[in-house]
């Protein structure tokens, strides 16, 4: 019999389910939420309730948005000439802490893993193929693990026959290192200093 009461159990499981939340700070956020007032509690619950209510994914690039299309894809200042590919809807707030792209975006909800059973149908690879003109440039900002390569190597290889320029986030992004944990000089170097795949 546990000493540590269910619900607060409960909790800290829910917690340590999130992607890089361990046990250890799942407890620490749970016992921040036991001691904050119950005010504050219900906010922080509604909060998360009135998200997942009301965020669907766009439309046009596969982001997230309240309202579709996304406030990016309706940004008429925007270059839509120059979309940029990323794996998944973070990857968007990533890149625009920094401000330096000024193009459109695709997510592609997903890379390729043939090992894990995901393949090109399983991804919004087809929605972006349909979303190009000649002219357009398509930088693919995938990370860089085996996945994200296979990805790259994947859409360089539909695109080639089409008037299309692709260009891959030029090295400084190390290799299997998501985008969220990149600081802003090197994305704004790796976005600067792109290549042709």
């Amino acid at each position: 019999m546990s000493s540590i009461p269910d619900t607060i159990e409960k909790l800290i499981e829910e917690f340590s389910r999130f992607p890089g939340i361990g046990r250890k700070t799942a407890q620490r956020m749970t016992f921040n939420v036991l001691k904050s007032s119950t005010e504050e509690a219900s906010t922080l619950a509604k909060a998360i309730i009135d998200m997942k209510s009301k965020i669907k994914f766009c439309n046009i690039c596969h982001g997230i948005t309240e309202e579709n299309p996304c406030l990016i894809c309706k940004d008429v200042k925007r270059d839509p000439s120059l979309i940029c590919v990323i794996e998944n809807p973070a990857d968007i707030y990533t890149l625009e802490k920094n401000r330096i792209f000024n193009g459109l975006y695709h997510v592609l909800g997903g890379l390729l893993s043939p090992l894990d059973g995901v393949g090109p149908e399983d991804i919004n690879i087809n929605t972006l193929i349909n979303r190009l003109k000649p002219g357009y440039e398509v930088i693919i900002a995938t990370n860089s693990s085996i996945e994200g390569e296979t990805t790259s190597l994947y859409i360089a290889k539909l695109l080639n026959e089409k008037s299309i320029n692709i260009t891959r986030l030029a090295t400084g992004i190390p290799m299997g290192t998501n985008l969220e944990y990149i600081d802003d000089a090197t994305i704004q170097r790796a976005i600067e200093g792109r290549t042709a795949i």
